[in-house]
């Protein structure tokens, strides 16, 4: 298992830690290679410009790796992220040894310098189908085109090395709606498979409510608080907690003192056991977002606790929530949709009871470790199988 850390840490990095613990507690021998982004927090301007071209290839990742390889055999190697530090190298690491490659795409990193297919706080399919320099044109990397051209040139380079498509064996995409968008910029749909991620060890749903509504995630544009707190003019009489921190806060609290929204509270980074107590204790959660969530971890742990999700309809999202059935959608960005589709479930309670009843019975079939082991054991096996041809 393989896996390049973020500073701060994210669902990435939890998904890797549990489908870890998930093999070693079905007696898998599981061998981890990590790199960790704080190497590089404290880098000189020269030691990161080296590091640009290391995103391209890393002869230290091929080299250890190969090592490692020979040492313990694997019968797979399974990624997650390998951005910046680990690179694409590692593939080639593997399949110098023989070893099969599985890897996992949180993101839509090598199709988009941004990772999100967003641009300006709206969703931006420029760079499908075409080079990757318009991303650069346009800075999408951390707002830099400078920062821009090594992530580009990665995705350049091993585009036409053809890396993507011939030395990786199976694509996890986390959704079907993530599956057709990386086909769509050049993936090779047989290598392309759906497995969701998974929840090991779910809260007990509850189906009462304390009359509040949460939002639950990273207070960034992308996530479409500014629409979340546009609608809130119009639910006055609802409180809303939103747990999470993010680039985003400030402004948001501001803006509550502006608008005088005295009913919305910012919890701040909470732990996970008190998110789901909060989860559990809602009438339903709220998710605006703005772009293609590949996955939305909380939509998952909503649908554990038994709550309905409104949502916006759009991209995964709206995959995951079925309108009606265990959640409502609304239109991307439409404050008064938004209040429309809150005042239906707000007005429809044991309707919505209902929704979050199908939810808990979603979950129970989806996102299970069990039902993940499944797919994961058909997945590796595939893998295996492909490489031995």
């Amino acid at each position: 298992m393989l896996h390049n850390r973020y500073q701060l840490l994210g669902g990435e990095d939890g998904v890797f830690d549990a489908e870890c613990k998930l093999l070693e507690s079905k007696g898998h021998e599981v061998l981890t290679y990590e790199r960790h982004n704080n190497e590089i927090k404290d880098y000189s301007t020269l030691r990161k410009l080296v590091l640009s071209g290391k995103m391209v290839w890393s002869s230290e990742s091929f080299r250890q790796i190969r090592t490692i390889i020979r040492d313990s055999k694997p019968h797979v190697a399974h990624f997650h992220n390998i951005f910046p530090l680990i690179s694409p190298a590692a593939y080639y690491a593997c399949k110098a040894e023989g070893v099969p490659v599985v890897q996992t795409l949180h993101n839509y990193r090598i199709l988009c310098s941004m990772a999100k297919f967003v641009r300006d706080g709206s969703i931006c399919e420029e760079c499908i189908g075409h080079p990757p320099w318009r991303g650069v044109l346009h800075g999408c990397y951390r707002n830099s085109r400078l920062q821009t051209l090594p992530v580009a040139a990665m995705e350049w380079v091993h585009s036409w090395l053809k890396t993507w498509n011939e030395k990786v064996d199976t694509y996890i995409a986390l959704t079907e709606f993530a599956r057709k968008k990386l086909i769509q910029g050049g993936l090779p749909a047989q290598k392309v498979v759906v497995k969701p991620n998974f929840l090991a060890h779910p809260p007990k749903p509850s189906f009462d409510h304390n009359g509040l509504v949460v939002f639950l995630g990273r207070l960034d544009v992308v996530k479409g608080l500014g629409t979340l707190l546009g609608a809130w003019q119009g639910m006055r009489d609802i409180p809303l907690k939103i747990i999470g921190d993010g680039p985003l806060r400030a402004e948001l609290e501001e803006k509550k003192g502006q608008y005088g929204l005295t009913e919305i509270e910012f919890l701040g980074q909470l732990p996970f056991k008190r998110c789901m107590e909060r989860l559990r204790q809602a009438r339903f959660m709220v998710m605006p977002s703005l772009w293609y969530e590949m996955f939305p971890l909380t939509i998952r742990e909503a649908f554990a606790c038994g709550k309905a999700v409104l949502a916006s309809n759009l991209g995964s999202m709206a995959e995951l929530v079925t309108d009606g059935k265990s959640g409502r959608l609304f239109n991307p960005g439409d404050p008064e949709d938004l209040v429309q589709k809150a005042r239906w479930m707000i007005e429809n309670e044991e309707e919505v009871i209902e929704m979050g009843k199908n939810a808990r019975a979603e979950f129970e079939a989806k996102y299970t470790a069990e039902r993940n082991y499944e797919i994961l054991m058909g997945i590796y096996q595939k893998a295996i199988g492909l490489q031995n041809c």
